[in-house]
């Protein structure tokens, strides 16, 4: 099983009022942990001490939501998370399609692919949401949130990689329990929730703009 590789650490790109003075790998396994020692101004001026921080980097993930205008239905996926295990709540995720970036990919192309091995669909009119930081308090990455099309009369099963242990279980709701799942904590992915959610403000237009009456 080979672990998702986020690559070099790359040159920070240049922040006003930020100093990098230093950058260190200090844990490289299945994903990677960054030490930082930096300075920065402070908004009653001047510059703070140099401190340190750990930043954990997985790379940049692309996520879709996979949604039927016809039917009004989304397409869910649903997997043991060690994550939400050690947070002490269930560590079966209902989430929507997501994964982490490949090189040589984009946040596009990665939502398609995944689309294909999570969820065994081909998306069509993928449309951007919104582009996401995880958990910027201590995390690099990103994820960039897409809708797409689909039918939802297709979809269905237990997909996955099984050389990367993945074993995720698909199923087709309507759009209306999705978000409700969303209130009552059935679903607590945040990127989950912010696509869902999303969908309950945006679904007329959507469903005229692909060419359903709502």
């Amino acid at each position: 099983m080979t672990p998702p590789q986020p690559g070099p650490s790359p040159p920070l790109a240049p922040r006003e009022g930020v100093e990098v003075l230093e950058r260190v790998t200090v844990y490289q396994g299945w994903f990677r942990i960054d030490r930082l020692t930096l300075r920065h101004k402070l908004f009653r001026g001047g510059w703070n001490k140099p401190f340190t921080r750990e930043v954990f980097e997985r790379g940049h993930a692309g996520a879709v939501l996979l949604y039927d205008p016809v039917r009004d239905m989304v397409a869910l996926t649903e997997q043991f998370r060690v994550g939400a295990l050690t947070a002490g709540v269930d560590p079966w995720s209902v989430e929507i399609v997501a994964g982490i970036i490949d090189p040589g990919e984009t946040a596009e192309t990665t939502a398609i692919r995944e689309s294909r091995e999570e969820a065994g669909v081909d998306v069509a009119d993928m449309i951007p949401i919104a582009h996401v930081t995880a958990s910027p308090g201590g995390s690099s990455e990103t994820v960039q949130v897409y809708c797409a099309r689909i039918d939802a009369g297709r979809t269905g099963g237990v997909f996955g990689v099984a050389e990367e242990s993945e074993d995720i279980r698909v199923f087709v709701i309507p759009s209306a329990e999705a978000l409700a799942w969303t209130e009552n904590g059935r679903i607590r992915n945040a990127v989950s929730i912010v696509a869902v959610q999303w969908l309950a403000l945006h679904r007329n237009e959507l469903r005229k703009k692909w060419g359903v009456a709502s």
